[in-house]
């Protein structure tokens, strides 16, 4: 007697009409490579967590997440705030919500600022004149690298300052937020704590950036507790959530205030800033992911990874390495190679562009005119080698 096995087996096998086969109907089709039928080059991300190469990749956990909220309809409101709960929770915030990346965070952290729960306010943004709103934000000279336009985008302008007696001065009945930049802290002449107690004392909210400063994971929390009232981080990065999300936190009414001026609501400066309920628990979803990582193995993973390219590289004659450890901002095992171009005839350029349009293409970062920076948190398991591999042929080829 056939067992079920066998039985399906043979039942496979029985040709149909025109001689197609049961298994054959039966078989599910390969998913179609988008990237290869757009003719779209994808690489081995040797170079960070950079938005023009898309961030970091999710994990299967967070696609998983992303396509099971597909498949049904949901509030929008109800995602943000039982997703928010859960993300104040872990980060020590009294509030929290998902924002379309840092810069949104930004944008509508200072919103909720300005505005409060005056819908008469929200509607006004950007338009300050009249409406009793602040209209000034103060930050360190050494904090000012671009990303100021997500406060100005409120109509607000910025109040640029060194020292803490030109802080002191700076304070007026217009000023509305105080802004901190933790990347760049070291570039400040005021610390996080100093310019907190500042912002106490004279009743002026304070909001963080912290983009791309996690690693630590401790960041999460740690300006939450230091007592900004406002924190905001990109999710994409080295949580591995949505691209295109992240996270505001802070005190529960600046969060509550913030929301007005999101989405679904409209006639308001954040309507464009669209993240969907995908987003939203995909992002969450990364997050507690990140925080329950083994942290110290994926460090001595990716210090694993440098030191088989450092090695690879450093068997090269002319060539020298330092790895470093930036400790604001994508904090992270970081290789630097360069080589004396009176033995190794290569510029940094032309080096990139070899990787570039090899097989399969390479991304790393330039170092200046003879040097390179290659970073090993974004590559996939085993793609270490093959960067090694070619970083050395690379430079042997070059050898004068």
């Amino acid at each position: 007697m056939l067992n079920r096995r066998e039985l399906l087996k043979k039942i496979s096998a029985i040709p149909l009409a025109g001689g197609i086969t049961v298994a054959e109907i039966s078989a599910p089709s390969a998913a179609p490579d988008w990237a290869k039928e757009l003719g779209i080059r994808t690489f081995i991300n040797a170079a960070g967590t950079y938005t023009s190469m898309t961030g970091s990749l999710m994990p299967d956990e967070v696609v998983q997440a992303i396509q099971a909220a597909s498949k049904e309809f949901m509030i929008l409101d109800d995602v943000q705030t039982k997703v928010g709960e859960r993300i104040a929770a872990i980060t020590h915030a009294e509030a929290a919500v998902v924002t379309a990346g840092c810069f949104s965070a930004l944008t509508l952290g200072l919103a909720g600022v300005l505005t409060g729960t005056d819908q008469a306010k929200v509607e006004a943004l950007p338009h300050l004149a009249g409406t009793g709103m602040k209209s000034e934000v103060i930050m360190q000279k050494g904090h000012s690298i671009g990303y100021s336009h997500a406060l100005t985008n409120t109509g607000c302008k910025i109040v640029y300052i060194e020292t803490a007696e030109e802080l002191e001065k700076a304070i007026s009945p217009n000023t509305a937020l105080m802004w901190f930049l933790h990347i760049q802290s070291d570039k400040g002449k005021i610390n996080h704590q100093d310019w907190v107690s500042v912002a106490r004392k004279h009743g002026i909210p304070t909001m963080i950036d912290i983009a791309a400063d996690v690693p630590p994971v401790e960041n999460l929390w740690r300006f939450n507790d230091m007592g900004f009232d406002l924190v905001c981080v990109s999710g994409g990065k080295a949580m591995r959530g949505p691209q295109s999300a992240g996270i505001l936190m802070g005190k529960k009414h600046f969060i509550e205030a913030a929301r007005l001026s999101m989405p679904p609501r409209g006639s308001t400066i954040g309507r464009g800033m669209k993240v969907n309920k995908e987003e939203i628990i995909g992002m969450y979803v990364a997050l507690d992911r990140f925080v329950r990582l083994d942290q110290k193995k994926e460090w001595d993973i990716w210090e694993q990874r440098t030191a088989l390219i450092e090695n690879a590289a450093k068997s090269v004659s002319g060539v020298s390495t330092t790895v470093t450890r930036p400790e604001l901002g994508n904090h992270t095992p970081t290789l630097k190679i360069t080589w004396d171009t009176e033995k190794i005839d290569i510029s940094s350029k032309s080096f990139l562009e070899n990787l570039r349009n090899g097989s399969p293409s390479i991304e790393v970062m330039s170092a200046g005119p003879n040097g390179i920076s290659v970073t090993t948190w974004m590559l996939k398991t085993g793609q270490e080698k093959i960067v090694a591999g070619r970083i050395k042929d690379v430079l042997k080829g070059a050898l004068k």
